[in-house]
């Protein structure tokens, strides 16, 4: 299974749309507001084990080159070959590496788990924005990705997020401007809810061993000058624990 033609050729053209000015993609805050808050809950998860980090959904790489200084070996993959390209022009020194993956696929995540090995994937608001039938096989990829000793660290937009990206979409002066090329390319956000991504871990083979809420925070304000947050839960998941063989 691949994703459809019609939501590769979404993100394409997204990307290849949007302004190099930093900030000026919707959800791509500063790193200390985005995976940095994150990686205060996944840390030691990461140090412990040493396995290189997988940032599926990477996009223009702004939250990939932060693990980057702070993790021996990362990966941005991203489904869109033009936000690949962004993501290697701003990291000259190649602190990452930057692959085009459809996570969808079996073969090719596979064939990426055996080049890596176990990985930890850092996955942020991609299930959310992904379509129905595509979900559950990007759940089963990313839990192919981890393996046995990985971890999935899932950040997702809850289902709370739907009304407010629905009252910013339909305000009567417009979205906001950075909300309109995302709305523009037929990208639909927060469509997924917070039952339905558990399900997809759980039908995966994963097991959640921590959760909690925290902001999404975005580079767009409201017209008062107050930053636009999503309310968003997020999910540690791994292969639970082998039980041991019963004596016969």
């Amino acid at each position: 299974m691949s994703v459809t033609e019609r939501y590769k050729g979404a993100w394409e053209s997204f990307w290849r749309d949007a302004s190099d000015e930093p900030g000026s993609v919707f959800w791509d805050a500063e790193p200390a507001l985005a995976v940095g808050l994150h990686l205060a809950l996944f840390a030691t998860e990461l140090t412990a084990s040493g396995l290189p980090v997988v940032d599926l959904g990477c996009g223009n790489g702004t939250q990939t080159r932060f693990l980057a200084d702070r993790c021996p070996k990362v990966v941005g993959v991203d489904l869109s070959a033009a936000a690949l390209d962004r993501a290697r022009r701003a990291d000259p020194a190649g602190r990452a590496e930057y692959r085009q993956l459809d996570a969808t696929d079996h073969r090719q995540v596979h064939e990426l788990h055996a080049e890596l090995g176990d990985v930890h994937v850092y996955v942020r608001g991609v299930l959310h924005q992904s379509e129905p039938a595509d979900r559950q096989a990007l759940a089963d990829g990313i839990a192919e990705l981890v393996g046995r000793r990985g971890r999935a660290f899932v950040v997702e937009p809850s289902e709370r997020a739907r009304p407010v990206l629905r009252g910013l979409a339909e305000a009567p002066a417009g979205p906001p401007p950075k909300l309109v090329p995302v709305l523009a390319h037929g990208i639909a956000p927060a469509e997924v809810s917070d039952a339905a991504v558990r399900g997809c871990v759980a039908a995966a083979g994963l097991a959640v061993f921590a959760a909690g809420e925290l902001p999404l925070i975005t580079t767009e304000y409201t017209p008062d000058g107050s930053r636009i947050e999503l309310p968003s839960q997020w999910l540690v998941a791994g292969r639970p624990p082998e039980e041991p063989e019963t004596p016969r």
